[in-house]
């Protein structure tokens, strides 16, 4: 009887639990990184510290902020910055798209694809960012939409697989 074994499914839940956590920490990590360039290594700067507070409460090792604060005062080779996609989704439903990568030239034509095989259209700068306020925590809503159960399950999917990707950060959208 093959899978019932106790360690085999062990392994497998511990194989996922420190997929979701090597995500999350990817992500801290180039969030730190962008801001140290920033701060230019300065670690009392207010947005670093707060990056920093955020590793830590997700229990991020210290080695591995160090490391990234190190790479974003420019002792390392990656160079990350932060990207900003602005979209239109199924019925016609505005998205934020957050990210930071480290090739724009990349990415970029990564989300158009994710977005026009999941009915959503990449559009240009400042064509859905009016539909948002920005605020300390991110990007909210001013006029929430309401859509169709078709439109809505399309925009879960596309927000699923956007959110799949490594290089994206937040998505935001103005569906009620």
């Amino acid at each position: 009887m093959s899978g019932h074994n106790k360690w085999t499914q062990i392994k497998h839940k511990k194989g996922a639990v420190d997929a979701k956590k090597s995500k999350v920490f990817s992500m801290l990590s180039k969030t730190i990184t962008v801001e140290a360039r920033k701060a230019k290594g300065d670690k009392n700067y207010p947005s670093l510290r707060a990056a920093i507070d955020r590793a830590r409460a997700a229990n991020m090792p210290s080695d591995n902020i160090e490391r990234a604060v190190a790479r974003g005062a420019g002792l390392g080779a990656a160079a990350y910055e932060e990207v900003l996609y602005e979209a239109y989704g199924p019925g016609g439903i505005a998205l934020v798209i957050e990210g930071i990568t480290d090739n724009k030239n990349r990415t970029t034509p990564e989300i158009k694809h994710l977005l026009s095989e999941n009915g959503g259209t990449l559009g240009g700068q400042g064509s859905a960012v009016w539909a948002f306020t920005k605020n300390g925590e991110g990007w909210l809503a001013q006029n929430p939409m309401s859509i169709n159960d078709q439109d809505q399950e399309k925009l879960t999917t596309l927000i699923e697989k956007l959110d799949d990707h490594d290089d994206i950060k937040n998505v935001y959208t103005n569906a009620a």
